[in-house]
């Protein structure tokens, strides 16, 4: 019978902390919607990884950062995203989804190339892309693995993880037999973590698109030259032994998860790493695109000194500040062909766009020490005049801190350079807001921005 050494940890039940893998966990779900990855890859990789670090006899501080390393493996995952989308001319969420399927001879990704790049684009764009891969394929992989290790290892030292936890991130595309990326570093050199979460990637992968065969088929396949032959070894004990596919395909298996935590390791989540945590993330939303690079943390800023102006107290700017750096959330789930698209987009693209607004609420949603925020972070498009997204709400409906979100996003997106113009004066930024006040814009709001920019408090 599969044990699941659930007797190993023990859950804190303490009302007033906030459980880190809980936390983590839900923001795990962006990372899925980045990767193309169906709902819950992250936090199912997370439990094989865990799996197959306690049969290999790792406890304490050593299994914490595995536990961990597998869950956030793909925190730099948004960080080269636009670049897939130039450099394979198609939409990074399903290149990203195939590219994970491919199987692990050269050839598998001759026939990827082929099949996938291009798809739908003019002809002279696809011919374009198809000859730079041609010819500078090798360069361009390296680049993009190693934008997405790098930028995932230094966010997770952010999010205060160890340096074991940061290289192990940093190792995830390095291969056993050293033809990964972006170091080409082998065997006992990729830190087992990297090793461990690549493992665990590639099982959940094929087991979410094809079953638990074809995952233990490929992890097999891969064993000795993708994968450490020992790590597989374990994977395959591990999933013969009655109860270990039931119990990875339970609903419940988020809180089967959350109980897995070291409880000598468990971190009390207090405001200031509550902080910490939304700046990381707010950082993973914005590499989504070059346009946006400290988006996220300017319209925190302005949401703040607004709130500030208008009295609110130093609790509320807080938890406001933090909604403010994670309102675009939820764009993590739009491709990146849509979000560079420089021209105006047609209806599809359009209420794809509109969707990112309902992901930010349903991501923040998740989090018991977030929840109060999720409906002020998601409301950011709503209008006063109710023919704003996603829930058409209006003047009475949407709450002073939304309306802050609100002014505050419209300022620094006119003011800063986008896909489809150039930024804009602050003069002619101000001038459009005003004519939007009692429509989408609160008032209040606006003249506190109007007071904060004439004192230069903006800069």
């Amino acid at each position: 019978m599969f044990q699941s050494n659930h007797a190993f940890f023990k859950a804190d039940d303490s009302s007033d902390q906030s459980r880190l893998s809980e936390i983590l966990g839900a923001f795990s779900y962006a990372l899925d919607l980045t990767e193309g990855q169906p709902a819950g890859h992250s936090i199912r990789a997370c439990w094989i990884g865990t799996q197959v670090a306690m049969a290999l006899g790792l406890n304490g501080d050593e299994l914490r950062d595995i536990y961990y390393a597998v869950l956030l493996k793909d925190l730099g995952c948004s960080s080269n995203a636009a670049r897939v989308t130039e450099m394979f001319a198609g939409d990074d969420r399903k290149l990203k989804h195939d590219f994970k399927l491919l199987g692990p001879k050269p050839e598998d990704f001759g026939a990827f190339i082929a099949s996938e790049v291009g798809v739908g684009r003019d002809a002279e764009v696809r011919e374009q892309a198809l000859c730079n891969l041609a010819e500078n394929g090798g360069e361009i992989m390296t680049d993009i693995m190693g934008t997405r290790c790098s930028r995932g290892a230094d966010i997770a030292r952010q999010l205060r993880f160890s340096e074991d936890v940061a290289q192990a991130i940093a190792h995830l595309d390095e291969h056993w037999d050293g033809t990964g990326l972006p170091l080409g570093i082998a065997g006992a050199d990729i830190h087992l973590g990297g090793r461990i979460a690549l493992l665990a990637q590639v099982a959940d992968v094929f087991y979410s698109a094809k079953g638990k065969d074809a995952a233990i088929a490929e992890v097999r396949c891969r064993a000795g030259n993708w994968l450490d032959p020992e790590l597989c070894s374990i994977f395959e004990r591990l999933s013969d032994a009655s109860g270990f596919w039931e119990e990875l395909a339970l609903d419940d298996l988020p809180q089967q998860l959350w109980a897995l935590e070291p409880a000598a390791q468990y971190v009390t989540v207090d405001e200031d790493y509550l902080d910490d945590i939304s700046f990381a993330f707010g950082r993973v939303i914005d590499a989504k695109s070059p346009y946006t690079a400290g988006h996220s943390e300017r319209v925190g800023m302005i949401a703040d000194k607004i709130a500030g102006h208008l009295g609110m107290d130093d609790q509320s700017r807080r938890v406001l500040r933090r909604a403010a750096i994670l309102h675009d959330v939820g764009k993590l789930g739009v491709s990146s062909a849509i979000l560079e698209k420089p021209g105006k987009l047609d209806a599809e693209e359009w209420a794809i766009m509109q969707s990112h607004a309902a992901h930010t609420t349903n991501i923040l949603g998740q989090i018991g020490v977030m929840s109060d925020m999720a409906m002020i972070a998601g409301s950011h498009h709503e209008r006063l005049d109710g023919k704003g997204y996603p829930l058409g709400l209006d003047e009475r409906s949407i709450a002073l801190e939304s309306r802050i979100i609100t002014v505050a996003d419209i300022y620094d997106a006119l003011t800063t350079d986008r896909p489809y113009r150039t930024a804009m004066s602050t003069e002619k930024a101000m001038a459009i807001l005003q004519s939007e006040v009692g429509v989408a814009v609160d008032q209040r709001c606006f003249e506190a921005l109007k007071f904060l920019v004439a004192e230069g408090q903006l800069q």
